[in-house]
Parts: structure tokens; sequence; C-alpha cells
């Protein structure tokens, strides 16, 4: 019973960390991406989310929620978890290794974007382009955010390979295979979104 109630707990896991939390963080990518068209298109971009109806709602129930339970449960695997790095250096046991460890930088990611972004707009500061360029002057502050997000499209990416074994999607090595490559292009093609908007505030 235990062991069931565990691959339930797994597979919802491995769910939210795609749907929703996946697609917000694509959809934000792409938010942040108008910022290399100048500040005005960004912040036209950003203001549009801000006025979406039921903000608030889509942002407890459809964001927040999800990342708090794929959060802690994430962090019960990540100190759980048995990586044989040292013994089998084998691609899929970095990819395993790499996960947990990408997903503990995001987590300490998202708590500081939030504070900076979230918590800071219900302080009556105005999250625009100008705030983004003054935060991201500091060059350790920059080097943050580009660890931060390169680690967070990582572990969405390559949590796409785990969601697709937990649910059935590829069973087959032949299908495993296939799906490294896409899920390496996703990284590839997500991380120049992210990568360039970044520049974009500097």
């Amino acid at each position: 019973m235990t062991t069931n109630r565990e691959f339930l707990y797994r597979r919802i896991h491995s769910l939210l960390g795609v749907i929703p939390v996946g697609v917000f963080l694509i959809q934000h990518l792409i938010v942040n991406h108008f910022a290399t068209k100048g500040a005005a298109s960004f912040n036209k971009a950003a203001g549009f989310m801000e006025h979406l109806p039921f903000r608030y709602a889509l942002e407890i129930f459809v964001i927040f929620l999800p990342i708090i339970y794929h959060a802690f449960y994430g962090i019960y695997i990540a100190f759980t978890a048995k990586n044989n790095t040292k013994n089998y250096g084998y691609f899929r046991n970095w990819m395993f290794y790499l996960q947990r460890l990408t997903g503990i930088i995001t987590l300490i990611f998202i708590v500081w974007h939030i504070w900076e972004t979230r918590v800071a707009a219900a302080m009556g500061q105005e999250v625009n382009y100008e705030m983004m360029q003054e935060n991201l002057a500091n060059p350790w502050m920059f080097a943050f955010y580009l660890v931060g997000i390169l680690s967070t499209i990582f572990h969405f990416s390559n949590g796409l390979w785990s969601f697709c074994v937990s649910w059935g999607i590829t069973v087959s090595k032949r299908s495993q295979r296939i799906s490294t490559y896409i899920t390496i292009g996703v990284f590839i093609v997500l991380s120049i979104i992210g990568v360039r908007a970044l520049f974009a505030f500097i």
C-alpha cells in the first residue's frame, strides 16, 4: 500500500512539473523575451499578464500550489535518492543526479525571484523593464539569474524525459533515446530564449 501511494505521489509530482508548472515556465520565458524588442514591448507584455481576469486565483491554483507540491516532494526525492555517479558514470545516471541538483538550485532561484517581483509588487513597487534592468545591473545578480534560469530550464527539459517514462509514453529503449534528443532540443531552444531575454535587460 505504501509503495502504491509513493508511486502515485511521484506521478503527481511528475505531472505537475510539466502541467501546469512547465507550461507556465514556457509562457514566462516568452513574455520575458519581449525585452529583446525594448522596454515598451516588455512592459506591454508584462502588463497584459498583470491584468488577466482572475489573476490571483490563477496564480494560487495554477502556479503557486502546484510549485509548492512539486518543490516539497522534490526535496524529499532529492535527499532520499541514491546517486551512483561514482560507480556508474552512465549518461542517464548523471542526468538523474543533475535533475536533483538543479531542482535545489531552481527552488532557491524561484523563491528569490518571487520575492523580487510578486512580493515587491504587493508592496507597491511596479514590476517593469526598469526594475529588472536595475536588479540585473549588479554582475553577481546577473550571474545568479543566469545560473537560475539555465538550471530551471534544464530541470524542466530533463524532467520531460522522466515524465514520459513515468507515464508510459516512452517504454522502449528506442523511444527513450528519441525522447532524449527531443528534450535536449527543448533545453537548447528554451535556453536561447531565456538567455537572450536576460541580456536584453542589460
